[in-house]
């Protein structure tokens, strides 16, 4: 019996581990979270600080669109190409489209091309319209990834070629031989705020093939590198994967191959990030692994309906008002992804929004209906860590009133004032006289 307890103990500790060892990654760091809230799903070696490559372009993206967003640039307006664009532009070593200066490209065009194709021309041209300079737009590129809270990373360049692929050319005050670094969990946030921010994205980063028109009547075709979309060309049909949304591939001899996924299946829509993947093939064969794990090990579940309140938690007392109680609920369902067949391990805590009660914790009138009292928060008890991209983003919904309280008038707080008097004169007589027998 001994035997059999410990066995059973070692098998149940070790059960986690054998869940995330059967996916058997290829990759020095993984990730794939919950598109919607950042929960983390599956993770491996998220902190590392690895080489990012092309990966790099999400965030010259998410500049792009926030350009856009602020006036700086419009889709429309034409680009200038420098010597220096137009020279890089055509070593077709490097991923390119031919530029020219003497041939008008839009921002919408560049663009198609940078999110497409991974121009590192194109996509240096728009950090010169954008901020003036490639090194003033790397400027801008590491104090957003502050702002987005990023953690683990260094920008030193646009593209996330190495800087010595740019024959000296590359951004004033880097390194000759840097390159641009991310952890896995900060190219997931990446990910997430360019998707949530400016889920247009999408809509061009999932388009197989386009025609570049790089002069007059000279075109250049387009093939996505994200071979997990369908449509490339016949050879890379192995490669693809339903649900498939983007985003953004990357390959130096330094950061390996990697690849950001985003990919939607019913109401759950999933990000995945692999890093130092030994092939260009691995990483999408290790991005199923990933995604498939996700699609089939979790969904998204109500698990509390809206109007749901904690048993015995339903009313508040109300101090001043006609009624002196007051019904309270959840305003929407409290929904989350988790994994298939725990639904029994989570349950809500109601939190009340104190600044709203006053030291008796009471609600004074007057009380409208739908005033937002509190929340409820979800809580988890099983035995895996529940982890976040960042530690804010935990569940919980708003919790207020079901009706409204208005004020009492005089008349109505002196009687109650009368029979809290006469009540105290009672409960102190029965006290008196209970204390004789």
């Amino acid at each position: 019996m001994a035997m059999l307890m410990v066995v059973l103990v070692l098998t149940l500790a070790i059960q986690p581990e054998r869940a995330e060892a059967s996916l058997n990654l290829d990759a020095e760091a993984a990730i794939v979270i919950d598109a919607e809230s950042g929960k983390i799903l599956y993770s491996k070696m998220i902190d590392s600080v690895l080489p990012i490559a092309s990966m790099t372009k999400m965030m010259s993206q998410y500049l792009i669109f926030e350009a856009i967003e602020d006036g700086t640039i419009t889709w429309d307006q034409e680009v200038p190409i420098s010597d220096f664009v137009r020279q890089l532009s055509h070593d077709k070593s490097l991923s390119n489209v031919s530029l020219r200066q003497d041939y008008p490209y839009t921002v919408k065009e560049l663009y198609e091309s940078v999110t497409i194709y991974s121009a590192n021309g194109s996509m240096i041209a728009l950090a010169d319209l954008i901020a003036g300079s490639e090194a003033a737009f790397v400027q801008k590129m590491n104090e957003k990834a502050a702002e987005l809270g990023l953690e683990d990373y260094e920008f030193v360049n646009s593209t996330g070629l190495n800087n010595s692929d740019m024959a000296g050319n590359h951004p004033e005050g880097t390194e000759a031989d840097a390159e641009n670094v991310l952890s896995a969990r900060a190219t997931a946030k990446l990910a997430f705020h360019l998707i949530h921010d400016y889920p247009e994205i999408l809509e061009t980063a999932s388009i197989p093939v386009k025609m570049f028109q790089a002069g007059p009547g000279e075109e250049e075709r387009m093939e996505n590198w994200n071979w997990m979309i369908s449509g490339i060309k016949p050879d890379l049909e192995r490669f693809a994967y339903e649900g498939i949304q983007g985003l953004k591939t990357g390959s130096t001899d330094t950061a390996g191959a990697a690849f950001t996924g985003v990919a939607k299946r019913g109401d759950l829509q999933l990000i995945s990030v692999v890093m130092r993947t030994p092939t260009r093939e691995a990483r999408f064969t290790e991005t199923k692994k990933l995604l498939d794990y996700g699609f089939s090990q979790f969904s998204k579940t109500e698990l509390f309906s809206t109007g749901f309140i904690p048993e015995g938690e339903g009313t508040l007392p109300v101090i001043g008002g006609k009624e002196q109680e007051v019904s309270i609920s959840s305003t929407v369902p409290v929904s989350t992804v988790i994994k298939n067949g725990e639904e029994e391990l989570y349950s809500v805590e109601l939190v009340l929004d104190e600044e709203q009660l006053n030291e008796d914790g009471e609600l004074v009138a007057p009380i409208e209906d739908g005033q937002e009292v509190g929340k409820l928060e979800l809580v988890y008890s099983g035995e895996e860590v529940i982890d976040y991209l960042y530690p804010s983003q935990k569940v919980e919904v708003a919790v207020a009133t079901e009706t409204s309280v208005e004020a009492a008038g005089w008349f109505t707080m002196t009687m109650r004032a009368i029979g809290g008097f006469f009540s105290g004169i009672w409960t102190g007589v029965a006290d008196t006289v209970g204390g004789w027998f």
